[in-house]
């Protein structure tokens, strides 16, 4: 099994920011849901990183040979 890392940052001033590893494609936003709705605020960036990009990269290529 695959570690999942969800990692918490709180600056000085109080913005709040975190990362997750070890998540597969869009699954990371399930487990940050919970997380960003309990501290209430607002958004301001969402950043995707690789390990988010190649896996939806790799089921869009699956539903194209398929069709």
């Amino acid at each position: 099994m695959q570690i999942q890392e969800l990692e918490v940052f709180i600056s000085p001033k109080g913005k709040v920011s975190f990362g997750v590893r070890g998540v597969p494609g869009k699954k990371c936003l399930d487990l940050t849901r919970a997380l960003e709705h309990d501290l209430g605020g607002e958004i301001l960036e969402r950043e995707e990183t690789s390990e988010m990009v190649s896996f939806t990269a790799t089921i869009a290529q699956k539903q194209q040979a398929h069709n």
